[in-house]
């Protein structure tokens, strides 16, 4: 880790951190040599000091802590404009679905209008075709009342034909 940086992130703890080298001479004093792969020989306890461990943690916070605390108010951000997003895409689908149901609705009633168009061209037509039927039924009345007309006089003329015929044949004539 590098300490020279850290006096643009946060706080400065370079006077109150010990010299990096001390230490490593420190440490290497109190650390034993490397166990040797085939030695059995527990490895002793090492030393470190705690101050220079809280040091180092307080550092590393104050170096990456707001760079994190940033990050996070981001996410945040990120966050709710996400779900503002969401809430307005959802409102867009239900508009759209909307324009859908208006332009179904419009037309069912174009349909509806030409089913009613279609509707008043049969009641014209049931009403000519009543009256033609009407007029024919009439015609068909009068001409049969003519024919039985014509025929009655036919009968009639043929009963005085008969008549007249009786009255032509001689009748013998009575003894007296």
């Amino acid at each position: 880790m590098e300490v020279e940086g850290m006096e643009d992130k946060g706080p400065s703890f370079q006077s109150e951190l010990p010299d990096c080298q001390a230490m490593q001479q420190q440490q290497q004093q109190l650390l034993p040599p490397p166990p040797d792969l085939q030695s059995s020989t527990p490895v002793e306890n090492v030393y470190v000091d705690q101050k220079a461990v809280d040091k180092l943690a307080e550092g590393f916070l104050s170096h990456y802590l707001l760079d994190l605390q940033n990050s996070k108010r981001a996410l945040q951000e990120l966050t709710q404009n996400q779900l503002i997003l969401l809430d307005t895409l959802d409102q867009e689908v239900t508009k759209f679905r909307e324009c859908n149901a208006l332009l179904d609705l419009n037309s069912l009633f174009t349909e509806a209008k030409v089913y009613q168009n279609k509707l008043v061209n049969i009641r014209k037509e049931m009403i000519l075709l009543h009256e033609k039927t009407t007029k024919l039924k009439k015609r068909a009345l009068k001409l049969q009342q003519q024919k039985q007309k014509d025929l009655l006089e036919k009968e009639q003329q043929r009963e005085r034909e008969l008549e007249r015929e009786r009255q032509l044949i001689a009748k013998p004539a009575k003894r007296t």
